[in-house]
């Protein structure tokens, strides 16, 4: 078994409900072990409303490639169309951010996520489930990412997974 981490994001119509429908989802296909807290975060480049969003932590027989065709069969079984286009909303977007220290660049897959140290709304929730985990190739821990950040946009927790699920 493989411990991944993925992304779950949606700022077009019922966020938070979007957001538990992938992760119901995503618990048919592998375990889940761990689930952030809901964050409402500011769109960076995107029209539309500010999305919520969270990160799990997996553990799954799925290789890297196939746990990505996994994530876009959910996408696409939700509704989500992706095209070219990046600066739209979307109803749901799952990004495989983590496969264990797993380096990766290919087409359609790069492994770590090419945004991840980049991006407050990934590493704050990440960093909440597991401080600790080891970003390959910066050969950092995620909290150190997150403590270095330059990124201002806002990320504000709004609500802990277990009140969600109540």
């Amino acid at each position: 078994m493989a411990c991944a981490y993925i992304g779950i994001g949606s700022n077009k119509g019922k966020r938070i409900k979007n957001a538990k429908e992938a992760l119901a989802r995503i618990r048919e296909e592998m375990r889940v072990e761990k689930v952030s807290s809901f964050y409402l975060t500011e769109p960076i480049k995107v029209k539309g409303e500010w999305f919520v969003n969270c990160v799990l932590e997996v553990t799954t027989n799925q290789e890297p490639r196939e746990l990505l065709r996994t994530l876009l069969k959910i996408e696409g079984k939700m509704g989500r169309i992706r095209i070219k286009e990046k600066k739209i909303s979307r109803i749901i977007d799952l990004d495989l951010l983590l496969y264990e220290e797993k380096i990766i660049k290919e087409k359609e897959l790069t492994l770590p996520h090419p945004l991840l140290h980049k991006r407050r709304f990934v590493l704050a929730p990440l960093t909440e489930i597991n401080p600790d985990v080891y970003h390959p190739l910066l050969k950092k821990p995620v909290k150190e990412i997150l403590a270095a950040l330059t990124d201002d946009h806002t990320v504000e927790k709004i609500l802990r997974y277990e009140d969600a699920c109540s």
